[in-house]
């Protein structure tokens, strides 16, 4: 949720690097990998992002949708300084307790819905207006958009919730992973790729293909070979195809456009360096991306911030490293993706104070800062999630069937946990001072 902002006044090389002017005569590049670097118009593109995963939705003209805020939104976030937007392009309708309502599609092309495919036209177009990228995904390893497990659901009729008391940790995403191994499940996949990449927006007549405003596609959010590395080795093979397969037919659809896999990084890849050095070594894969969650990893104890945060940070210092290092040596850009931490107490009101998440923030983005000015492989980052206006609707937080409030935090999440609300000057004031740096970093060279 998120993404750029309008410079206008700046000069020319920080508009080609991060953003162009609100109405820029020209039309912007596409996005190019050369080694560790991303270039856009020959020079370094570097970014301040954010995840908006729900932009679709509200981009509809829908009773779920609102127009009106998304470009409110979008406005406040330019004025943050983020340029480059994480968003998603698929939900599958499933029977899954936490999938979030409406759903992109259902088993069958035909059954797409008209107001959410509108709704990212208008996402994409307003995008354009304000020299935005962003980043698509087309597909989910978890439950809130449906994703693979809906999709197996469709061949087989069959279907786990996670955190279902039946099937505990990791039974969910062990089931999940078979969907790589189901040529069924993996076809209807592709048909949905192949709908999305050859798209024409209906506002702005560009096929999705030629749009500069899109830096990437994604294979999916967040793909885990399994949830453990003993039912993971069996579905390697299947795993790898999959990834590979699906790149493929992007690039056959569109050459235009970078091509990322979504992956968490090491936590995703079931801390196997092999397995994620080899799902991110195939040509078709343009760049590396890693997802940091320091509460939903134990790193740190939403009930004691104070007392676990230090520890928190070190870990984090660590996984940076660890896949700085994995970009150099397989020699791509990384992107820190999604990053989150709670509010200062654990609560989820935007009234609650922030402290520490906005040291995280800074740690998150001094490395992405240093990476940068050292000529790391280090481009870019999407912080977890932007609230904006939204709010919780209900006392507990929860997200019911029919509500439209839309915040960051996904169906299945409390409404107010990781995302950062309009009303979070602090946390507002991190992002836009590392965005202004990021800007005014020269051209260094990646080694």
């Amino acid at each position: 949720m998120v993404t750029r902002r309008s410079l206008i006044g700046t000069s020319a090389a920080v508009a080609a690097t991060l953003a162009l002017p609100l109405h820029a005569a020209a039309a912007p590049a596409f996005v190019r990998r050369e080694g560790t670097r991303l270039l856009l118009g020959g020079r370094p593109y570097r970014f301040a992002g954010a995840n908006l995963w729900h932009a679709a939705w509200l981009g509809a003209t829908a009773p779920f949708g609102d127009r009106a805020r998304l470009t409110r939104e979008l406005d406040m976030l330019a004025a943050t300084g983020v340029t480059n937007l994480r968003i998603l392009a698929s939900a599958e309708d499933s029977p899954l307790k936490n999938s979030v309502k409406p759903a992109f599609h259902g088993a069958a092309l035909d059954s797409a819905d008209p107001a959410l495919l509108d709704g990212l036209d208008f996402c994409l177009a307003e995008m354009r207006k304000r020299g935005m990228k962003a980043v698509i995904y087309l597909t989910n390893f978890w439950e809130w958009s449906g994703g693979m497990m809906t999709y197996l659901y469709y061949v087989t009729g069959k279907y786990m919730d996670v955190n279902d008391p039946a099937h505990p940790w990791p039974a969910f995403p062990n089931a999940t992973a078979q969907f790589y191994a189901n040529p069924k499940a993996v076809a209807l996949n592709h048909a949905w790729v192949r709908r999305i990449v050859g798209r024409t927006n209906a506002i702005t007549g560009t096929a999705y293909r030629d749009d500069p405003t899109i830096m990437a596609w994604q294979l999916a959010n967040e793909p885990r070979p399994a949830g453990e590395i003993a039912t993971a080795t069996p579905l390697l093979p299947a795993y790898y195809a999959w990834i590979q397969g699906t790149a493929k037919l992007i690039k056959s659809l569109d050459s235009n456009h970078l091509v990322s896999t979504g992956s968490e990084g090491l936590k995703g890849s079931v801390e196997s360096a092999d397995i994620y050095r080899t799902a991110h070594a195939f040509a078709e894969i343009d760049y590396l991306t890693a997802h940091i969650w320091p509460l939903n990893w134990s790193w740190v104890d939403a009930k004691d911030i104070v007392g676990t945060h230090a520890a928190a940070t070190a870990k984090v210092a660590e996984y940076l490293q660890q896949h700085q290092a994995l970009a150099k040596e397989i020699g791509k850009p990384l992107v820190i993706e999604e990053f989150g931490y709670p509010r200062d107490g654990g609560g989820y009101d935007p009234q609650g104070s922030t402290r520490f998440k906005d040291l995280y923030y800074q740690q998150i983005y001094d490395a992405v800062l240093t990476s940068a000015r050292t000529g790391g492989p280090v481009v870019g980052s999407n912080f977890w999630a932007w609230n904006g206006e939204g709010r919780a609707v209900h006392g507990d937080h929860r997200f019911k069937p029919g509500d439209t409030a839309w915040l960051g935090d996904p169906p299945h999440e409390p409404q107010g946990w990781y995302g950062v609300f309009d009303s979070d000057a602090s946390t507002r004031a991190v992002i836009k001072a590392h965005a202004d740096a990021l800007a005014t970093v020269g051209e260094a060279i990646a080694t």
